[in-house]
């Protein structure tokens, strides 16, 4: 069965984890990046669903998602699809300059659009494709 991880930091959004479950995927979820990283590192995962939080304190980038994808770009059958603010844009179109990025939704999150995310992400891992949905 397709291994899905989920971070939830922030949590503007509800819990996914039964849509995650009824789209065919086991589910791993944490709060902190650091033991998201850490977990991915040691685990083999499809597609990971992550927020991002522009942080203007990091010095030296603009979220901890970069770490993350980073860690992701080691795992090419490796799937993100993010969740953003429009507010910053900016930022993360910059972020996906420097990472690939398997499938973006704004906030709010809708369900439909989630769920069919999940399932060309799903198809991809079937097939080996990483093209990037809209």
């Amino acid at each position: 069965m397709p291994h899905l991880l989920s971070i939830i930091e922030l949590g503007d959004y509800p819990d996914f984890s039964s849509l995650y479950r009824e789209a065919g995927f086991t589910v791993e979820q944490f709060t902190s990046s650091r033991k998201a990283i850490s977990y991915c590192k040691r685990n083999p995962v499809d597609v990971v669903v992550a927020e991002f939080n522009c942080q203007s304190d990091f010095r030296d980038r603009t979220s901890a998602l970069e770490s993350l994808l980073a860690v992701l770009q080691q795992k090419p059958n490796s799937r993100a699809i993010i969740f953003y603010h429009r507010k910053d844009s900016e930022n993360f179109a910059a972020l996906q300059l420097r990472f690939p990025v398997f499938a973006t939704l704004t906030y709010p999150i809708v369900e439909e659009e989630l769920r069919e995310k999940l399932r060309l992400a799903l198809e991809g891992a079937v097939t080996g494709e990483q093209s990037p949905a809209p």
